[in-house]
């Protein structure tokens, strides 16, 4: 009898060990196997078919997965109203910003390899961030500026974190904003025959926002490590990505530039008129709508990259594994540790913090919205976002395609009826 309760009990610590195992590949399964209400997790139709009923939004795509199972994957409402095309879960979107954690893990690949320090000055690798410079004063008749010595270099780590003090073409601050387009520094949805070198080498001449390390200023430092990858791996940013992430992770519909034959793929962007009502997005400051579709030469480690929710879902997955999936290890899960942990310090950026490439979420967050304290999100410009859940092994997307999104709380909502299907 002894030895019979002491084998249920080994089976029950294998069986408890098993779930708790890192998932190493997504695949379907049903929500009750991952402890989670099907009942619940479906209010989220309910939600995106409002948004679309209320015609805030178009269309919509979401993905939920736990333990590796993916537990929702549903599209909503029309890719394209004036044609009435279905909006489909294998819709590539514009992700904008959700480049920059790809980028990130590009440069951790680096590190990794010893070939850059994470603490090393940019201009050791790219020389014309030498001797930066912060502007002291400035006159917006003119956007001209004075200038005083930076007291210290650029760091990779400046860059990673957003505290380098270089700030955003188009969309930041009103002064660098002038002054970034004066000298036509590109925010990163870029179109024309540009030269990513040549374009860094123009932005580091110009002065920074702020004294390196003094504070976030979200901005182009992730463009210029995406440049940082070209000069130390002699390849261009779209051929390393390729190789060392893309490639392993099958991630076969994420692109700079989408090929011919895959456009049709690509999800009709929308804005709001002055009446708000919903329209196409044309072009805004020089942006055209068509951007990944025209075959261009500036690889924005920023902004530049489209995909769908299920590339980037690997993605995400391959990080909350510690680095691997499918039996490709792509990071240590030491170098992904690093990643999904404050590294801002005490920097103020509102309730959360600030990771290598990632946000980091705070217990007040948590508290807002149910996501665990530690998870590591972020989102794109045109209304696409996601996150990561270390605690709860889960990872979420949510991609619009919309920009300015006004009922960005959806996004919110859509945090929140996940965690309260979980069950506990």
């Amino acid at each position: 009898m002894h030895f019979l309760k002491q084998t249920a009990k080994c089976w029950m610590l294998l069986l408890f060990l098993s779930t708790q195992s890192i998932a190493q590949t997504l695949e379907e399964g049903s929500p009750g196997l991952v402890r989670v209400s099907a009942e619940r997790l479906n209010r989220i139709d309910s939600l995106l078919q409002n948004g679309i009923n209320n015609n805030w939004i178009n269309g919509a795509v979401g993905l939920i997965a736990r333990d590796g199972k993916i537990i929702y994957k549903k599209a909503f409402g029309l890719d394209d109203v004036s044609t009435g095309k279905a909006m489909s879960t294998d819709a590539i979107f514009r992700i904008a910003s959700q480049t920059k954690a790809i980028t990130s893990v590009g440069v951790m690949i680096l590190y990794e390899e010893g070939k850059i320090g994470l603490d090393d000055a940019i201009s050791k690798y790219i020389p014309t961030f030498k001797n930066p410079t912060v502007i002291a004063q400035y006159n917006a008749a003119d956007t001209s500026y004075t200038t005083v010595p930076a007291r210290r270099e650029i760091t990779i780590r400046d860059l990673l974190t957003h505290t380098s003090g270089i700030d955003y073409a188009v969309i930041g601050s009103n002064r660098m904003k002038a002054i970034y387009a004066k000298s036509g520094i590109p925010v990163g949805f870029e179109h024309r025959a540009l030269n990513l070198g040549e374009q860094i080498n123009k932005l580091a001449k110009l002065p920074l926002t702020h004294q390196p390390g003094e504070r976030y200023t979200y901005g182009l430092s992730v463009d210029v490590l995406g440049y940082l990858i070209e000069v130390v791996s002699a390849k261009t940013l779209d051929q390393f990505l390729r190789e060392r992430i893309f490639n392993p992770l099958a991630m076969n519909d994420t692109y700079f530039f989408i090929p011919t034959a895959k456009q049709s793929k690509l999800v009709s962007l929308y804005t709001e008129d002055s009446q708000r009502n919903l329209v196409k997005w044309e072009s805004y400051n020089g942006i055209s709508a068509d951007y990944p579709k025209l075959q261009g030469t500036y690889y924005s480690g920023g902004a530049g990259l489209s995909s769908t929710i299920s590339d980037y879902a690997i993605f995400l997955q391959m990080v909350l594994n510690g680095g691997e999936y499918n039996g490709n290890r792509i990071l240590k899960k030491t170098s992904v540790d690093q990643m999904i942990v404050n590294q801002i310090g005490d920097l103020n950026r509102g309730a959360n913090k600030f990771g290598l490439g990632f946000e980091i979420i705070s217990a007040a967050t948590q508290l807002r919205n149910g996501v665990s304290e530690g998870s590591f999100r972020w989102g794109g410009y045109f209304g696409t976002t996601y996150w990561g859940d270390p605690k709860e092994r889960i990872i979420g997307l949510l991609f619009f395609q919309q920009s300015p999104l006004r009922h960005g709380e959806l996004q919110d909502q859509f945090h929140s009826l996940v965690y309260k299907a979980l069950e506990k």
